[in-house]
């Protein structure tokens, strides 16, 4: 369960702004009717923290985080979100979030000429400044990069060109939650230095990041978040929000976005609406995973034949085999329908259906009259894929133990952040040196398309390996299958264990 942390006054109907009314949502809820209600699931008895007086609020943020046992949500009281962007936030794998918005850069007229010159400087140059910009009534005072906070400011400690704004969602993971305690103290004990303009998601921040602790952020993309506080923000937030399609957003998210090149273009291009329409009638992950088996196995007998008319029709099963494979996750995801047994079954029958395959084309080929020969090729197949899954477990293991690498730190009563910038700039060169930089230049080579779909397909992941079994053995045959699947997973385990060498080393 996770523990919810609400900033602002308790929900009421003679209380603004958690009492104003979402009069286009259906049953023209009040701000924080709704926003309890999206929680309840999360926690029945979420905290309320007043954040007017400043130094109580943090100090009664510090108690909760000392007495929780579970991940931290922190969410404004007069919230207006989506139902899926608190769960995709909470189910992300940052230790801690941030939902932000980063400012938008002028790109015509004036202003884009002096945004422009201001540029010119790098931003290793630049001097740190009071953020006195606003956006959807927030200060920016936040630095982000691609994928983190690097610094955030107040009304008194100046940021290097701070460029977004924290919205006010936070969530922090259990590990966390010392950190977060000894943070929120400090920070009530200088208080009195902050600015009446001061979020208090934002001053989290701004400790967070200060002990070094990876703030990672998150966009709003397809899906609606916004503090309200008149009746005319409520209204335009509630129209807003209407119009947009959250069962879309939710069913996207259903389609993992790290897959293969096969997958992505040739599977999840509409294996995602079989995934809605599987869960709108009922049916579960492990339902959809047994019809995966049972096509994997009725390809497997196709093959068994040797015959070419079966042989095509056991490429087009394992193709479809394969696509209800990743129908059961999409599922799972869309219908947030998560289990240990689910995850089991689909992990060892992906193994059932690829090594049954094996045997059903070794069969076909000696049924066909073409000598017993091919099993050793099948045993190859078989052995080489099944050192690859057993390294592909040990390595993930492994690097879970593996601890964070350790951002700088910064006292939270420094003026500015020049010093943790430099500190940042140093552990940037020290990264890119040796074994690491040689990492850092292959991840970089991946914002090429051609580079980053190699990198994904000489992996030999599951996608085309059932690709690679059903074209080769619907076209040629169970030789050519099998010697397809040794080089290439040959090529392919020498890839991985050289990448893992080197980021075990590094």
């Amino acid at each position: 369960m996770t523990r919810v942390v609400l900033l602002g006054s308790s929900p009421g109907p003679d209380t603004a702004p958690t009492g104003l009314r979402l009069a286009a949502l259906p049953g023209n809820p009040t701000v924080g009717e709704r926003l309890r209600g999206q929680i309840l699931s999360l926690d029945p008895q979420p905290a309320t923290i007043e954040p007017h007086d400043v130094a109580a609020a943090l100090r009664a943020l510090a108690d909760v985080a000392e007495s929780a046992t579970d991940n931290l949500l922190i969410l404004p009281a007069n919230s207006v979100i989506h139902d899926e962007l608190i769960y995709q936030i909470t189910k992300a794998k940052r230790g801690a979030l941030a939902l932000v918005a980063k400012e938008p850069r002028p790109d015509n007229g004036e202003d884009a000429q002096e945004d422009s010159a201001a540029d010119t400087v790098p931003i290793d140059e630049a001097e740190p400044e009071i953020g006195d910009r606003t956006l959807e009534g927030l200060p920016v005072r936040a630095r982000a990069g691609k994928s983190r906070i690097v610094s955030v400011g107040t009304a008194t400690i100046a940021v290097t060109r701070p460029n977004t704004v924290l919205l006010g969602p936070l969530h922090i993971k259990v590990q966390h939650m010392p950190v977060l305690a000894e943070t929120c103290r400090e920070l009530a004990d200088l208080a009195g230095s902050f600015g009446p303009d001061d979020d208090l998601a934002q001053l989290v921040a701004f400790g967070l990041v200060r002990k070094g602790v990876s703030v990672g952020i998150r966009g709003r993309r397809d899906l609606f978040f916004r503090r309200v506080s008149t009746q005319e923000e409520a209204n335009e937030a509630g129209a807003e929000m209407a119009g947009m399609n959250e069962d879309r957003a939710r069913l996207d998210n259903a389609v993992k976005g790290a897959d293969g090149f096969f997958t992505t273009y040739f599977v999840s291009t509409y294996s995602r609406f079989i995934a809605r329409w599987a869960a709108r009638r009922g049916l579960t992950p492990n339902q959809v995973t047994l019809i995966s088996i049972l096509l994997g196995v009725a390809a497997a007998a196709c093959f068994a034949t040797g015959q070419r008319p079966w042989m095509v029709a056991g490429g087009v099963l394992i193709y479809f085999a394969f696509v209800f494979d990743c129908v059961d996750g999409q599922v799972a995801r869309y219908a947030r329908k998560f289990g240990v047994l689910g995850a089991w079954l689909d992990a060892t029958f992906d193994r059932f259906k690829e090594y049954v395959v094996f045997a059903g084309l070794a069969v076909g080929w000696v049924v066909s009259g073409n000598g017993d020969d091919i099993w050793i090729l099948a045993l190859a197949a078989l052995g080489l894929q099944s050192v690859r899954h057993l390294l592909d477990f040990s390595f993930g293991i492994s690097n879970r133990r593996k601890p964070p690498a350790q951002l700088p730190t910064l006292a939270l009563d420094a003026p500015d952040d020049r010093k943790l910038r430099k500190d940042l700039e140093q552990r940037k060169i020290e990264r890119s040196q040796g074994i690491r930089g040689l990492l850092k230049m292959w991840t970089k080579a991946g914002r090429y398309r051609a580079v980053h779909w190699a990198r994904k397909m000489v992996v030999f992941p599951i996608g085309e390996r059932f690709a690679a079994i059903a074209i080769t053995a619907a076209l040629f045959d169970a030789r050519v299958t099998f010697i397809t699947l040794v080089a290439w997973g040959t090529v392919a385990a020498a890839y991985t264990l050289t990448g893992r060498l080197m980021r075990s080393l590094a």
